[in-house]
This record gives C-alpha cells, structure tokens and sequence, in this order.
C-alpha cells in the first residue's frame, strides 16, 4: 500500500490548488451573492487543461485518472461549491459517457470541444415526479422515418442554461422497463424545441444553475443516440459510480475549506487572554473535524484508485460518496459553530461551505439510496 500521491497528480493539484487561492477564493462569495456563472473561471480552467482531466488525450483531454480528476475536484470544492459541482457534471455526466458509450464520429464532434473546454455539458435524467426512482420517467422518444422526436421534462438539471450538449435520458420502448431506455444528444442551440424554462434559486451554489428543461417535438438525427438503443440505464449505473467518486470529491474538498477556516480562526481568536483552540471544547471540535476529512478523503481515493484498476466500484463509490457527503455537513456545521457569530456572517467562508454541503446529501443519489445501493452490494 503506497499512499502517496504520483508526481504528475502532485503537481496537477498544485497548480490547481494555486489556481483556486489566486482566482476563484477571492470572488467566491461574490459569485454566490451575484448567482452569477462564472464563465471566464471555466476557461481559466480550459487554458489549464482541466475541463477534460480523466478523458483520453485522443479526444482533446488531459489523459489523466479519476484519481486526479478527484484531486481537481476537491480542491475546486475547497474555494467554491458551485464551481466544484458544475466542473463535476461537466466531467462525470456529460463528457464520460460519450467517452465511454459512443461512436468515434461522436466523441469528435461531441467529446472533443467538451474536453478542450469550448463549452460545458450537462446530463439531463431527473423529472418533476421522479426523485430517487429515476428510472420512473416520462420523457418520450419516439422514432419517425430516420428522427427520434423527444418530448417531456428534466427537473434540477446542472448547467443545462451554459450547456453546449446535453445527454437525454428518454423512453424509447414504454413496455421494456430500465431496458426501455436510451440517452441522446441534444443541442441547445441548434435543436429546435429544446427551452430552459426556470431557473432554481437555491440554498446554496447559487453560481451553479440548476434548471427545469422543457423538450417540445425536439427532433434528432439517427446519430444522436448514444450506444444503442435501451442501453440508457445501464450507462446510468456506470456513470454515476465515476460521478458519485466526483460528489465524494467535491465534499470532501468542502469540508477540506471549512476546516481550514475554522483551524484558522482558532488559533488567532483570543477569549479569556489565549486562543479559543486552547480550550477543549473548540480544540476537541477542530480534532473531530480533521478526522472526519481525512476519512473521507481515504475513502475517496480508494474508490478512485479501484475505478482506475478497471474494477467495479458500486460499493466503493458509494460509500465514499455517502461518508464524505455527510462529513462535508457535519464539518461546515462545525466550522460555523467555532467562529460564532462571525460564522453566521457572509464575511466569512464556513456559512457558504455549510449551504453548499447540503446538497451533497441529495445530488447523484440521496443518502438514503446510498445506504440501499450499499445494501444491495452486501448482499443485504
């Protein structure tokens, strides 16, 4: 067991993590407050070669791991939730699939510009009346001659309003259950019928856009399927074991920030003539806070370096994603407790950390499916 990081991945998160303090840190809470996407950010990122880290030099990435791309992860979620949650969906949810399910015509025309970083992706499954039992969809595809005509809904949809393509999950064979359904390609700006209809303000990660999409009569050449036909679940389950890695990832780098910042603050606020991190009560909490993160930062890395072993990873992932997520909560809650009335201000990063965290409880599978998803791979 090696636990050291490889030189490459090293220096990746370093000049990553230099990035984030100089240029993301000191307009974080501006972007919050603006509930502004920070486009210019992204392209920062695609100068620095990031937008594409785990996909294959061939196709315009990096060439890089999970392992790394969960380093990058981390320490975007480190400055900013928002700019770690749509970086993620980018990644896992939009780029990956076409990766790994599609055509070498489609991972030129669609893969590439999204691994150069010439615009983001999303990745569009949930509906309005679905929630955890995302396989229960109403979202329609129905072939006519050479098209596939799509209609219905996508609920809480990441970047779908900056999105260049979106991956569609819809019903193609109503009768076939999760063989019934497939994943398509769209072009926002291209496709005819295709509209961002709300959206959401939200506790937290407001510089992220989560949005409602409307498909209306959306039609689609025969090459925008990707793999085959009802092939679209099981491409779910495979992306979300990489994209739960990238959820573990961004929490973990949550909690990573609202640590640092309560260990800050401890050692330099004074009560009773010496810092508030003499006493028991505030050191014991900072202590409990640093386990809790490099717990689940081990368990992070591990799904990821199994990931990268070509392994399935149901069960790490998940339990990765449940701990870290949980850990991100616990820890932000704790950073706002240590700095006190300071925590509850926007001055200060830990209430932002702590709005963020949330969401990490319920995106990609809420908890509760976790422990189901953990369950089920026990044996249980």
């Amino acid at each position: 067991m090696d636990f050291s990081l490889p030189d490459e991945h090293q220096m990746i998160r370093d000049e990553v993590r230099r990035f984030c303090d100089e240029e993301i840190e000191p307009i974080a809470q501006d972007i919050e407050d603006e509930h502004r996407f920070p486009e210019e950010i992204f392209s920062q990122l695609a100068d620095l070669d990031m937008m594409g880290v785990p996909v294959s030099e061939e196709w315009g990435g990096l060439g890089g791991d999970q392992l790394m791309y969960a380093l990058v992860t981390e320490e975007l979620g480190r400055v900013s939730g928002s700019i770690g949650l749509s970086y993620a969906a980018h990644v896992s949810l939009a780029s990956k699939p076409i990766e790994l399910f599609g055509t070498e015509e489609q991972k030129e025309r669609w893969l590439r510009p999204l691994a150069e970083g010439e615009y983001l992706g999303s990745w569009a499954l949930t509906e309005p009346g679905s929630g955890s039992d995302a396989s229960d969809m109403d979202t329609m595809a129905e072939k006519e001659g050479d098209e596939w005509v799509l209609n219905g809904t996508k609920q809480f949809i990441t970047n779908a309003n900056v999105a260049g393509s979106v991956l569609v999950k819809a019903v193609t064979d109503p009768g076939a259950g999760y063989d019934g359904i497939s994943t398509f390609i769209v072009d926002p700006e291209q496709d005819d019928g295709f509209e961002v209809t709300t959206v959401w303000d939200k506790m937290g990660l407001n510089a992220s856009p989560t949005c409602e999409i409307q498909l209306d009569d959306v039609r689609l050449p025969e090459d925008r399927l990707l793999g085959e036909e009802g092939d679209g679940w099981d491409q779910t389950k495979k992306t979300l074991d990489g994209g739960r890695i990238s959820i573990a990832a961004l929490s973990t780098g949550l909690a990573q920030g609202a640590f640092e910042a309560a260990k800050e603050y401890s050692t330099e606020r004074e009560q009773f003539g010496q810092p508030i991190s003499k006493f028991d009560a505030i050191r014991n909490k900072v202590v409990s806070m640093d386990r809790k993160v490099e717990r689940a930062r081990l368990l992070t890395h591990k799904a990821a370096w199994k990931y990268d072993q070509g392994n399935s990873v149901s069960h790490e992932s998940a339990l990765a994603k449940l701990d870290a997520s949980e850990a991100a909560r616990e820890v932000a809650e704790d950073a706002v407790q240590t700095l006190g009335g300071y925590g509850y201000t926007e001055d200060f990063a830990p209430q932002r950390f702590f709005r963020d965290a949330k969401l990490m409880e319920i995106g990609e599978g809420t908890s509760e499916i976790q422990h189901l998803v953990i369950g089920r791979e026990l044996g249980l």
